[in-house]
């Protein structure tokens, strides 16, 4: 079958994936790699800039590749590698860097918000960030990448950084990539305020036991104005019920919407619903993660074979980069 062009993303190695991350990403990409030429990265470089240890790196790029591997993105269907396993993308970082203004990199207001998150730590990488993630999307030529709507300033900066490249060496060896629109949901953690975050401790992992995931379940907030039992709920502000329409049956849907509205159900009773349906969900999943865990070995070799293949298509953009800006090649 006749892919429809190449999509590239990459992610910070987190460690244990929640399932903001499945609904939000991984979900997507599985879905992708049926159609495009899918090159997925862990971007443990990135991850550099905002890490005060590297201690459990290694660690969490495992518990992503083994969540990601679990859930269904395949490594016969996309690239799937390690982002410092592919030499060439330090090199590309620098030669753009040497055509992106400081300015513009100051002026990114993702930069103004990790130097807020980060007062004691701005450093030269975390400067430098978006060049590299331009680095990182064009040393694959991908024609597209998956984002959500409010991430469309980083695809035109990197769109922005390729212009400046190729007229600078009056080069076309970088394509501008397009930005592939998805509604990507909002998974809202269970404090019933922030966006699931590992961070703010408001998530439930993919890999979570039944008895984890029930009892995180049972601590989310629900309708803020439903005091008791006797009280009528209404679903439409409460986030037990916004998951409930992701992982229930549309009849169980339904029933809890009016229920819930007229107190013939309580929280409790919802929260259990959710919580058995999203293990029910989830269990093949786990069960698939599980067997990955097994063998480290044979993870880091999948990682290092999808490296092997970027590096292939990274090394023939590089050799067109270094000949147009008059490097030895």
């Amino acid at each position: 079958m006749t892919k429809k062009g190449r999509v590239f993303s990459g992610a910070r190695p987190t460690g244990r994936q929640h399932i903001g991350n499945y609904l939000g990403a991984i979900k997507n990409y599985v879905a992708l790699q049926e159609d495009f030429d899918c090159v997925y990265c862990i971007v443990d470089i990135h991850a550099l800039t905002t890490l005060e240890t590297t201690r459990e790196l290694r660690q969490n790029t495992l518990e992503m590749a083994w969540d990601w591997l679990a859930c269904g993105m395949d490594p016969k269907k996309a690239i799937i590698f390690v982002q410092s396993m592919v030499r060439q993308v330090t090199e590309l970082h620098t030669i753009l860097s040497m055509v992106t203004p400081l300015g513009k990199l100051t002026d990114l207001p993702t930069f103004k918000e990790k130097v807020r998150e980060n007062p004691n730590n701005v450093n030269y990488g975390l400067v430098g960030y978006p060049v590299l993630m331009a680095a990182d999307i064009v040393l694959y030529k991908s024609d597209f990448v998956p984002v959500g709507i409010d991430q469309a300033p980083h695809i035109e900066f990197t769109r922005e950084i390729v212009r400046s490249f190729n007229y600078h060496f009056n080069s076309n060896a970088l394509i501008e990539p397009q930005m592939k629109a998805t509604a990507f949901p909002k998974i809202i953690g269970i404090d019933g305020v922030n966006k699931m975050s590992k961070s703010l401790n408001n998530d439930i992992e993919i890999a979570a036991t039944d008895e984890e995931t029930a009892k995180l379940v049972m601590q989310m907030v629900t309708d803020p104005q439903r005091q008791r039992r006797s009280d009528p709920g209404n679903p439409d502000v409460c986030n037990v019920y916004s998951l409930q329409k992701i992982f229930s049956k549309p009849e169980e849907v339904e029933n809890i919407n009016v229920e819930c509205r007229r107190a013939g159900i309580g929280c409790v009773d919802c929260k259990k619903i959710l919580a058995k349906n999203m293990n029910d969900y989830f269990a093949p999943i786990r069960a698939r993660r599980e067997e990955f865990a097994k063998d480290e070995a044979s993870t880091w070799d999948m990682l290092k074979d999808g490296a092997q293949r970027a590096s292939v298509i990274a090394e023939s953009v590089m050799r067109e980069v270094r000949r147009d800006v008059g490097l030895p090649e």
